[in-house]
Formats: C-alpha cells, structure tokens, sequence
C-alpha cells in the first residue's frame, strides 16, 4: 500500500484532532519546527548543570508484545535514539523507568541494554548512567538478603559495562523491609561494594504505585531523615541523589540539606524549570524522562546558563533566557506525566515516531495502548505548538494515519 501524500514542505495542512468526547476540531500545524530543533546536534556537553535524559527503548515491531512476554527491541534504533541525545550534550540514563523496567523491559534485556549502551558511549564520548534495581526477581522476595543479592548482581552487571550506576528503588525491598533500619543496612552494604560514586534514585508512589512507604515510612517527612542519613554515612561514595516526588518545596528543602559534594538531579517532571535554575542557595542538576522527546529544547535551555557563567550557587546563570525556552514546555510535560502517572512512556514513545527517530509506534508489553486517543492528539498538538517535530508535515502525516487506523475520518 502506497503512503499517504505529503504536502510540500513547508505547507500547512488542517488536521482534525479529537478530544475526550470523541467530538473533532481543526488544527493547523505549524509550518516550521522550532530554531533549537532545525539548528540540529551539534552541542558540547553543558558546564553549568549535569543533564541527563531517561531515554526509552525502541521495541521490534514484528515481535510478539503481549503483556508478559519477553521483550524484543530494535537495537539499532534503540541505540541511534542515544546518539541522538549525545549529539545534543546530553547524558543519557538508562535501563531506567523511562525504558520501561518493570513495564515490559525484562532484566535480561535490560542487562543487554546496558552493555550495548555504554559500549555505544565509550565509542561516541557520551556520557552514561544506568539503572541498578531488583526486577530479575520474580515474586515475593523472602526476605531482605535476596534482595541485596539482586541489587549486588546488577551492580557488577553496571559497573563491568563501564557505566556510572543509578541506584533505583526496589519494589521487592518495598514488600520485605520491616522499617528504616532494613534500608540503612542495605544501602549501606551497597554503598561500600560500589567501586565508583552512585546516584540514588527516589522514585515516588505516583511513577510506582508499589513503592508506597519506601524508606521505610508513610510519612514522608520520617523517610527523608532515614534517606539523608544513608547519604551522611556514605557521602564518598553519593555521587547525587534523583528525586522523583513531584513536589518542588520538598526537593528544595531536600537540597539544601545534602553534604556540599553531593549533587540534587531532579526527576520533576512538573516542575524542572524552576527547579533547575535555582534560586540564591543553590539549584538542581537534571535527570528527567521528560528531556527524551524535549533534549534539542532542554539542551538549548542550559546552554543560556552556560553562557551565563554559571556554576555554583552564587551564579546561577542567565536563569531569564533559560526559563524563557523551558517554560513553555511545561504543559506537554503535564500533560504527558498526568495520572496515572507511570503510563507517561506511551506518550514519549509516540512523540518519538513522529519526529521521526523511529518507524512506528508500537511499545514492549503492548504500551503504545495505555493511553487513549484524545490524550495522543493532545500530546500531538502541544508538541507541535513547541515546534519539537524536524519535520512537521512527517509527524502531521504519521498522526493522521493514527487517527485513521481508529476510525477519524480526516
């Protein structure tokens, strides 16, 4: 079957996108993608703040992807979609919630993805952290010695791959742990095995919702102190810690308290722009799977707090211009993040085959079906309204066949 027909470049064509009600609406898109997105990679890694994106993984979409089997994955689109990010002067995090651990991605191919990742790295000069959990353990954990051995086993499988390690929450810690003194000595012995400082992962019940109480306590408050107090007793061997609460106060509050080598990397995915500029007694550095489909924006955005001569907490850059470009993404951002929450990779997925980094939309698990149309279209046009698609008569094309395959006349 031929491919639809694509107006010349430039043109503008009406799409009807629905919403909740099924009613549809004209849009335009916009002609132009964005200066940031047209001027192209390109970019040396930033100076003032450490930026990694969470990037997703590119399932093979001639595969079986029901939800339980073993996923399938396009390496070789996977691993351009990290060149990508590279080009830019990102860092990329991998094996992480964005590629969906604990959603389709199986540890065995998540311990494939590592190493092919950070070979990938060393040959282009990027940088990578990867993702060390717990998920190869199937079922209730007996206790909490599995659970170290599962964590010790994806720590080596991190470290022999040449990979700085992403210490991430344990949904098995989670179920076995009697109270904070069970993740005191398990991150403790954790942190001394590590060969090289480790960024711990905070992962809030609202990315999981299987996480409820980690640290040890409801209350979040009491499990800040028993997270602080892991850190104080290893700050050697911290090399920061990502907060995923999507709470700004509680992360600022958090941030001033850390040891002064210890870095804050944000994973708000609501509210980074602020977060990441700072204010008077400090800011945060960036790990967020939101800078998967916004990295050539997020990339020009700090790169106007390098220009700034920023650097430490006393100068924290040209945060104006920076806000000025990052702002504006934040409706995508909430809108792709919205409950629930841990479904946001469908949208990223999406975002990515329109702007044309992958030839489909199709997800490990069968994801690509976790959000419903009226979301996708919305998803579609706030991008757009971003100028994020190079080739905006492409993704105004792939979305209309979307549209169609459920039943949108055009």
């Amino acid at each position: 079957m031929s491919a639809a027909p694509r107006p010349a470049a430039g043109a503008s064509a009406q799409i009807r996108l629905p919403d909740a009600t099924g009613a549809l609406r004209g849009y335009v898109p916009r002609a132009e993608p964005a200066p940031a997105v047209s001027a192209g990679p390109g970019a040396a890694p930033p100076v003032s703040r450490t930026v990694f994106a969470a990037a997703h993984v590119v399932a093979d979409p001639f595969a079986d992807h029901h939800p339980g089997a073993a996923a399938a994955v396009d390496w070789d689109a996977t691993l351009a979609f990290r060149r990508h990010l590279w080009a830019h002067g990102l860092g990329v995090a991998e094996a992480m919630d964005t590629a969906q651990r604990g959603m389709g991605l199986d540890w065995p191919r998540a311990a494939e993805l590592i190493r092919r990742s950070a070979a990938e790295a060393r040959a282009v000069g990027g940088r990578i952290a990867c993702g060390v959990g717990t998920d190869q353990l199937s079922g209730p954990a007996a206790g909490t010695e599995r659970v170290r051995a599962a964590y010790e086993e994806q720590l080596g499988v991190v470290e022999d791959a040449g990979a700085q390690a992403i210490v991430m929450a344990s949904r098995a810690l989670a179920a076995v742990a009697r109270g904070p003194e069970d993740y005191l000595a398990l991150y403790g012995d954790l942190l001394r095995q590590a060969a090289e400082p480790v960024i711990l992962h905070w992962l809030g019940h609202m990315f999981d919702p299987a996480l409820e109480g980690y640290w040890g306590s409801q209350d979040l408050d009491a499990a800040t102190e028993t997270f602080l107090t892991i850190i104080a007793e290893h700050p050697d061997k911290v090399d920061g810690v990502k907060v995923s609460l999507l709470d700004a106060g509680r992360e600022t509050a958090l941030r001033r308290r850390l040891p002064g080598t210890v870095r804050c990397y944000t994973g708000d995915d609501f509210h980074y722009p602020e977060l990441i500029a700072g204010d008077g007694r400090g800011f945060s550095h960036a790990l967020l799977g939101v800078f998967d489909p916004l990295a050539p924006l997020a990339a020009a955005a700090v790169r106007t707090l390098d220009a700034g001569n920023a650097g430490d907490a006393g100068d924290a850059g040209d945060t104006t211009g920076f806000r000025a470009v990052l702002d504006p993404t934040v409706p995508l951002a909430r809108h792709l993040f919205q409950e629930p929450t841990r479904f946001y990779k469908t949208g990223v997925v999406l975002l990515a085959w329109l702007a044309g980094h992958q030839g489909h939309f199709a997800m490990v698990g069968g994801l690509q079906t976790a959000r419903s149309l009226p979301h996708l279209a919305r998803a579609y046009e706030l991008a757009d309204q971003l100028g994020l698609f190079p080739d905006p008569d492409l993704a105004r094309t792939r979305m209309q066949q979307l549209l169609a395959v459920h039943g949108v006349p055009r």
